[in-house]
């Protein structure tokens, strides 16, 4: 049976000196065909992002951003074969804690907050830092938890969300 003791090993003193480090940083325009043809590609056709009528008579000037559409402003273009074994880019910067003896990662979830509606036209900053590594222990071993928190300001200086979220970082394979 593994202890904390074995998990709190991975987590060396650099790794530690990381926390409140900067991990991302993006900014990018909300457009809204772009914003349409993402809420549709994920099946959400809600009139709050297609028909500005609807949208004015529920209280917004236009239409809306889909809330969950935030982490996409910014994001840039990856060829196929740069994507990574799990199907994403790996540009989330949590490469960038120095932790060697855990190389595989893995999502460990997200909590989403939003304060504000985006609009087209709207100029998102989106800034992810390292909040706390935890030394782990599951049903398969030693793993570290890395805590992240992403704000996005909107170009006045709004917060209109938040992402309170975790990665997985396990060591390598020892089975192979």
């Amino acid at each position: 049976m593994t202890d904390l003791t074995e998990a709190e090993a991975l987590i060396g003193d650099d790794a530690r000196a990381a926390i409140g480090m900067q991990l991302n940083h993006a900014e990018g325009t909300v457009r809204r065909l772009e914003f349409q043809r993402w809420a549709a590609a994920v099946g959400d056709r809600n009139p709050l992002y297609f028909d500005p009528e609807y949208a004015q008579a529920h209280g917004y000037r236009d239409v809306v951003a889909p809330p969950m559409y935030l982490p996409y402003i910014g994001g840039t273009v990856v060829d196929l074969a740069q994507l990574r074994p799990d199907g994403l880019t790996g540009r989330s910067g949590s490469g960038a804690v120095p932790l060697p003896k855990c190389p595989r990662r893995m999502a460990g979830g997200d909590e989403y907050s939003f304060h504000e509606p985006v609009y087209d036209g709207d100029v998102i900053t989106s800034e992810r830092r390292l909040v706390g590594l935890e030394p782990k222990v599951g049903r398969s071993g030693p793993f570290v938890l890395m805590r992240m928190h992403t704000t996005f300001i909107r170009g006045d200086g709004v917060l209109v969300g938040e992402v309170a979220g975790s990665l997985i970082a396990r060591p390598a394979r020892q089975d192979g």
